[in-house]
């Protein structure tokens, strides 16, 4: 599969967690919401690996494979906790378009950290990504 499916079935799927997630979160603590939810990623992800067996999975690892993999994993569960709490207090079909404002952060990240070129296109479609965000959210 292309990277555009493999997007579109992230899109597919993150959309599906929203709405499960609201659902889900009606009436508990949302970290404990969190910790319940990332549990269940870990588990399905390990079993991934486990079924994939792919030889010495970790031999290409370095030390700055570890700390940035470790970062972004702190990050994630930040994100996730925000996330959580954002969808216990406010509709999900107005959470979910601020969260995906981190399109827009990735596409100024991704020029100002790995040197990916910011073109026209990036730039106007993450401006209407952003007005868009703030059209639904205020509505």
């Amino acid at each position: 599969m292309t990277w555009l499916t493999w997007s579109l079935l992230s899109a597919l799927f993150a959309a599906a967690t929203a709405i499960l997630a609201k659902i889900g979160i009606k009436g508990v603590d949302a970290n404990v919401a969190t910790a319940v939810r990332t549990c269940v990623v870990v588990v399905f992800t390990w079993l991934l690996v486990y079924l994939a067996r792919q030889p010495a999975p970790f031999q290409s690892f370095t030390k700055k494979t570890w700390l940035f993999l470790v970062l972004s994993g702190l990050a994630t569960g930040l994100s996730w906790l925000c996330y959580f709490h954002a969808l216990q207090v406010g509709p999900a079909s107005r959470v979910a378009p601020i969260d995906k404002l981190s399109v827009a952060l990735v596409i100024v990240f991704g020029a100002l950290f790995l040197g990916e070129r910011l073109t026209w296109g990036k730039g106007v479609g993450g401006l209407l990504i952003v007005a868009g965000a703030i059209i639904i959210a205020v509505e």
